[in-house]
């Protein structure tokens, strides 16, 4: 066995911010959406009435959540 070990020359260049938030805000939304299609409504409702749910109820049904 080797005593040797392989030392790099360079660290790897921190990701500037701007080239993450972009994705962070992506995600965030992405996140959102999820929740208000598929869980707003009854005891997890953030929005009181039905008027979140009757808007987001066809991508309900195409993405597969139970509502009715």
């Amino acid at each position: 066995m080797s005593d040797t070990t392989f030392l790099p020359d360079f660290a790897p260049a921190p990701i500037p911010l701007r080239d993450i938030l972009p994705w962070a805000l992506f995600g965030i939304v992405l996140l959102l959406a999820l929740y208000f299609i598929g869980a707003e409504e009854g005891a997890t409702s953030l929005i009181s009435g039905m008027y979140v749910h009757e808007f987001v109820h066809d991508g309900r049904h195409l993405l597969g959540f139970p509502c009715h």
